[in-house]
């Protein structure tokens, strides 16, 4: 459905998970976190929206802007060099378990940061984690993320077709330790 129709419903299908953590976990197979689906062609105006909605009670966290701080934290040339070696193993670039903050340790990093603040964590522009090998999955499932005081918010440009998931519309993905909003 356009963004006119169903915005509204979504908001307070969010509204209700975010108040209700204890039924959360349980819908959501132990989780702790809220996809919100919506189209990919959208994504500004739920982001405006929630940004008006939440602007006391969360912290957005852009994607976008720590996979920029994550290439600028190494230079764009070895990024580069980086990358190229590793294009068919993405996840070893942005999620290796070496001792160096990736750009999987920056998110966790933000998110654990905004429930200390006590605000709500709302990851925004998540499509850039396409090519990187992180997965919704490996966030919801992260342990910092499944105790987290508040419930993680995961914007998701996606479609829903025969109840299955695809980020970005065409990618299979995850709804296991989450609740989704649709």
């Amino acid at each position: 459905m356009p963004y006119i129709v169903d915005h509204q419903q979504k908001f307070d299908d969010l509204n209700f998970h975010v108040k209700n953590q204890d039924q959360l976990r349980k819908q959501a197979n132990g989780g702790n976190s809220i996809l919100f689906s919506f189209q990919p062609n959208e994504e500004h105006l739920y982001i405006n929206q929630a940004k008006q909605l939440y602007q006391e009670q969360a912290a957005f966290i852009d994607i976008s802007h720590l996979l920029v701080k994550f290439i600028d934290g190494i230079d764009w040339d070895t990024f580069k060099k980086y990358y190229m070696d590793f294009q068919s193993t993405p996840h070893i670039i942005f999620q290796s378990d070496d001792p160096e903050d990736d750009l999987f340790d920056l998110i966790i990093g933000e998110i654990q940061s905004a429930c200390h603040d006590d605000k709500i964590p709302f990851l925004i522009r998540t499509g850039c984690l396409y090519g990187t090998g992180i997965e919704n999955v490996n966030i919801m499932e992260h342990k910092a993320v499944m105790s987290l005081k508040h419930p993680l918010v995961i914007f998701y440009p996606s479609r829903i077709e025969d109840d299955n998931l695809y980020f970005l519309n065409f990618k299979p993905a995850s709804k296991y330790r989450c609740v989704l909003v649709k």
